[in-house]
């Protein structure tokens, strides 16, 4: 495994400054936007969306994000958000599989190839428990600086 995928597999362990963040809800307003910081459900997560790193985990599993308005500096912005296509829990294979996914949807949402821009995917995917238990198939990708600098504003269509 390469360093990417190893940053872009797991989003970082619960951040002592979001701790207050990670039990309210992010408001959102007509459009969907969040426009408030706060919890975001990772079953409620939405392209646009942005957030920080730092997560609510319940048995090595995503349960939350920090959501923040895009407009406020960000770690990371949602770009797209997938099922996977397999009839039996695919082991193993998940975490290519999700990548793969993610990698095909970056040119359409920041208008640069994956291999030339200076974003790197971070992916949250369904685990063996979640696929089972609550039917999960969604893969969420997400979007973050190379050089793990702040995103203000959404990346979609910068070309970076």
């Amino acid at each position: 495994m390469n360093w990417k995928w190893g940053i872009g597999i797991v989003i970082a362990i619960v951040a002592g400054a979001y701790l207050v963040s990670s039990f309210m809800a992010a408001d959102r307003d007509s459009t969907g936007a969040i426009v408030s910081a706060g919890n975001v459900d990772a079953f409620q997560m939405r392209v646009g969306d942005c957030f920080d790193d730092g997560s609510t985990f319940g048995d090595d599993s995503v349960n939350s994000v920090p959501g923040v308005p895009c407009t406020d500096p960000h770690d990371n912005e949602v770009y797209a958000v997938f099922d996977v296509a397999a009839d039996s829990f695919p082991g193993d294979a998940m975490a290519e599989m999700a990548h793969d996914g993610c990698v095909e949807r970056f040119e359409a949402f920041v208008g640069k190839d994956y291999e030339s821009s200076a974003l790197e995917i971070a992916t949250l995917y369904p685990t063996r428990e979640s696929w089972h238990g609550q039917n999960d198939r969604e893969v969420i990708c997400a979007v973050y600086d190379i050089e793990l600098s702040k995103l203000t504003g959404t990346v979609k269509g910068l070309r970076l």
